[in-house]
């Protein structure tokens, strides 16, 4: 079983497994597929008429603030319960503090 954890080997099992279902799929799938179910559906309405504005500002907020967050509490999770670890936990809460007010 040990051998499963072996990354090139673990790595070929899951190509080999999502070929497979890649396969599967096509199979499943129709033959005639016309174009009025290839196109997507946009609940009725009609596009807006101007591009919208896309930005990853908030995305890269929200991402840090999780990032931090998670990454602090595995730290926490493997230390012991220590005067450090408090400190740890302070700076933590500085830390997301300043994603939050931004």
């Amino acid at each position: 079983m040990k051998v499963l954890l072996i990354p090139p080997i673990a790595f070929l099992i899951y190509v080999l497994l999502s070929t497979g279902l890649f396969w599967l799929g096509r199979l499943l799938a129709p033959e005639n597929v016309s174009d009025t179910k290839a196109t997507l559906y946009a609940s009725g309405e009609a596009p807006p008429s101007t591009p919208a504005a896309l930005g990853y500002r908030q995305f890269f907020a929200i991402a840090l603030f999780f990032a931090v967050l998670h990454l602090g509490i595995l730290v926490l999770g493997t230390s012991e319960l220590t005067p450090v670890a408090s400190l740890y936990i302070g700076g933590l809460i500085i830390a997301l503090a300043a994603l939050i007010l931004g």
